[in-house]
């Protein structure tokens, strides 16, 4: 079948050029479909019940993660002519589109009371700028007397404030907020300037328009830095510039191919996929090596470049297939998951890495068919004899000292299990950003100085319409906001409860010791004066400080209220640990013996339960590609022992890499929880070449077990090595990322690489030695006929590149 497509290819080889072309750029074409994506719960499965809960969420309150937060912790921010430029600084933040509303010191509201018409009524701390230093002060002395700003805008102990910026939810997940955000620093960077203060950022949208600017950066930093290795590796190891063209080629294709195929299904760049370009060239690399390899191999034994060419497809096309199908299956084990971003990343990876075995098996041919045929000079690295002395040491070791290699392999092994005991399974909002970076730092200032700023929220429900309002209800809601408060990670809850706490103490000429819910006393006065002031349609009313508390905070029935706090970057495994062991149970302990009913929620409880879903894919990510996998070889060689002794080098390999996971305290998350099922795809590529040969040697040269186990490492031994490196050195590229999950998959991706050409040098020829009866039926080589050693003389054919006719010629001895 091979031979037949071989010679398809370098007859049609006009026809494929020009399918090729149109196909890809048809593919290039679909890249105009590609956008950033800014949603980061998309790890937990739109089908999910806190999912589904927390859509509704947003419906009835809005968005909760829509601040962005600028803190500043200065004396001299309360100086008068810094002030001044501060409310400039808040004034422009507010005119900026796609802002909806700006909470700032020079911009605070706070509750007045008319006696006349008995109503409260909202009016502004600083009505115009202060004209003296002492003016300004008297101000700032009335804003600490307004005990809902407490914590929430200024920190009563040092004077830190923070300025609460709220995007419109149109501009929230599009790429508008990249500009706008832009926007908002150029003005921070100018009050900076003028005043001497510095400025801290944070908040979720401010966090995911860094992260997408970065993921944006790194994509085209990755692509440069794989086209590059690419063309490096390919030099260093043929020195010939036709090879480093034919390949660079054939790998640009499959670069638009992969892009276009994300386009083309409506896939968004996020953190993971846009590794994908990099990876797929990663992979398209050694099959382009494997085939000019071949190619040269079978230049060298006959002279006739149209033969060489021919064979080298019929030779290497199943086994190269088959090697692309195992690395497929790595990353379609993640297709099988609830989690869409690795459901896309494997859909994508797994369709190209198939794409790029076709278009590799197309280029490379029809390329070097229109050059010249290679000289000695494009032939000499075929003697390399560094490698061939180091195979040669390795051989003797395996004969001669196989229970070392048992030893060291028991040892290794027993070491990986303590260091992947270890790993603990555990995600922050932002470590994949370094903890020196100014986003890690501006989100400590702000832990610091207001215990957090990731958003948390609960919503209670009463039972019943207008239960939110019922003085009872409202008791126990703020017997739990108590609770909360004395959490030194959770802010001081913000909900109806403070809002009307806020109107009590307006009721009372803001006296700070009135601050609290109204009693039994003066509720109905209290009422009254906050009746009048919202009114029949002032809840519409944005500017108005209570309508926006009203609308944001209860629902159109009032059965339904909403705290909202901010929580520290606890991290997924503390942040599911305090909502179990303090939220939660304070739910229970004040809301048992009542009606109302708590859910949490939130874009941060969703990012915990995302991390719960990653480990849950990666065993099942795990499983899948192990079995597809093992399928796949049991079909290949269709001998039980053989199967297993080709996985056992590749295990451990894989156990050596969880291990170093552990002993360098890498954790799992979306970017490292897809290491191990795409190494084992990868990995056990060199077995599969290894057993291959040694089954073909067993079965056509009828020699004993240890020859051809010799045999067989000193003739595959290069490529697997060869192979190897360039794996290695196409994952160490993800080292240089500004991601600690990216980075870290560069570095175990690639270790990997290493640890498994060791483990199926050394210990699988040992286990072949140890354990292989030699035994080969006919049957069982029927997947191999087309491998090196199976090759039918009779069906070699010359076609003359000119003219593109076939003619039969003399087989050749």
């Amino acid at each position: 079948m091979w031979t037949s497509i071989a010679k398809f290819i370098i007859k049609n080889r006009t026809l494929l050029i020009i399918f090729l072309v149109i196909s890809t750029a048809f593919m290039g074409y679909q890249m105009r479909n590609l956008e950033m994506s800014y949603d980061y719960t998309a790890v937990v499965p739109v089908n999910d019940p806190e999912m589904v809960y927390f859509r509704d969420f947003k419906k009835t309150f809005g968005e909760d993660a829509n601040i962005i937060a600028i803190g500043l912790q200065d004396s001299a921010l309360y100086e008068l002519k810094n002030f001044q430029h501060l409310q400039e600084f808040t004034k422009g933040l507010s005119e900026i589109p796609g802002i909806a509303n700006v909470t700032a010191l020079p911009g605070l509201q706070y509750l007045a009371k008319d006696s006349a018409q008995k109503k409260l009524y909202p009016e502004k701390i600083f009505k115009k700028q202060p004209s003296s230093q002492a003016e300004l002060d008297s101000l700032l002395r009335f804003v600490n007397q307004l005990q809902f700003y407490k914590d929430q805008i200024i920190n009563s102990e040092n004077g830190a404030t923070g300025i609460l910026v709220s995007i419109d939810k149109t501009i929230l997940n599009s790429p508008k907020r990249l500009p706008l955000t832009k926007t908002m620093m150029e003005l921070g960077d100018k009050f900076s300037a003028q005043t001497g203060v510095k400025l801290h950022y944070a908040g979720v949208p401010f966090v995911r328009s860094v992260m997408s600017t970065k993921v944006k950066k790194e994509l085209q930093l990755f692509l440069i830095l794989s086209v590059v290795v690419t063309i490096v590796t390919i030099f260093a190891f043929f020195k010939a510039w036709d090879a480093v063209i034919g390949c660079t080629l054939a790998v640009m294709v499959v670069l638009l191919w992969t892009v276009g195929t994300m386009g083309l299904f409506g896939y968004k760049i996020n953190l993971l996929t846009a590794l994908l370009p990099a990876i797929i060239i990663v992979m398209t690399v050694p099959t382009c090596i494997y085939l000019l390899n071949k190619y040269h191999q079978e230049y060298v034994e006959h002279g006739d470049k149209t033969q060489a060419l021919i064979r080298t497809i019929a030779k290497l096309g199943l086994a190269a297939f088959m090697i692309n199908a195992t690395t497929a299956a790595g990353f379609i084990g993640s297709v099988f998951t609830d989690v869409a971003i690795l459901e896309e990343f494997g859909i994508v990876a797994g369709i190209n890495v198939f794409v790029a075995f076709f278009i590799c098996l197309v280029v490379i041919p029809i390329f070097f068919s229109y050059m010249p045929a290679p000289n000695e000079k494009k032939l000499r690295y075929l003697y390399s004899k560094p490698v061939n002395s180091a195979l040669t040491w390795v051989d003797k070791r395996i004969n001669t000292h196989p229970n070392w290699i048992y030893g060291i392999t028991i040892v290794a092994t027993l070491l990986s299990f303590w260091g992947i005991y270890q790993i603990k399974a555990v995600s922050y909002m932002v470590d994949d950003l370094p903890e020196d970076s100014d986003v890690v730092q501006d989100l400590r200032f702000f832990e610091r100085n207001f215990q957090g700023i990731m958003p948390l929220e609960i919503v209670i429900n009463t039972g019943e319409k207008r239960g939110v309002f019922k003085l009872k209800n409202l008791e126990k809601i703020e017997e739990f906001e108590q609770i909360l408060s004395g959490h030194h990670n959770i802010t001081k809850p913000v909900s109806v409860v403070e809002f009307l706490k806020a109107a009590r103490q307006a009721y009372y000429n803001n006296n700070p010791e009135f601050y609290g819910l109204p009693t039994k006393m003066d509720r109905n006065f209290v009422l009254l004066y906050l009746k009048n002031m919202l009114g029949k349609s002032s809840t519409k009313d944005t500017s108005n400080i209570g309508s926006r508390l009203i609308n944001s905070f209860v629902d159109s029935t009032g059965q339904y209220v909403r705290i909202s706090m901010k929580i520290a970057d606890l991290g997924s495994y503390s942040m599911d640990t305090t909502l179990s062991n303090m939220i939660r149970p304070a739910i229970e302990k004040t809301f048992a013996s009542t009606k109302l009913k708590a859910n949490v929620t939130g874009t941060t409880v969703l990012f915990a339960k995302g991390n719960a879903y990653l480990n849950d894919s990666l065993a099942s990510s795990l499983i899948t590609a192990f079995v597809v996998i093992v399928l796949m070889i049991g079909v290949l060689f269709l001998n039980l022992r053989v199967v297993i002794i080709s996985l056992i080098p590749n295990f451990v390999a894989l156990l050596i890499t969880g291990g170093l996971m552990g002993f360098m305290g890498i954790a799992l998350k979306p970017s490292t929880s897809l290491i191990f099922s795409i190494s084992f795809g990868i990995i056990v590529d060199s077995s599969i070449h290894y057993l291959a040969h040694y089954r073909q040697e067993i079965f056509y040269k009828k020699i004993a077990i240890k020859q051809a186990v010799s045999d067989t490492l000193m003739e595959t031994g290069p490529s697997i090595i060869y192979t190897s490196i360039i794996l290695f050195v196409g994952f160490v590229i993800f080292v240089w990322s500004s991601f600690g999950g990216t980075k870290s998959l560069g570095i175990l991706m690639s270790a990997s690489m290493l640890i498994s050409m060791v483990t199926n040098l050394t210990l699988l020829p040992t286990l072949l030695n140890s354990f292989d009866t030699g035994k080969v039926s006919k049957d069982e080589t029927y997947m191999l006929e087309d491998f090196d050693n199976f090759y039918l003389e009779h069906e070699d054919e010359e076609i003359d590149l000119n003219r593109i006719a076939i003619r039969k010629i003399n087989p050749i001895d």
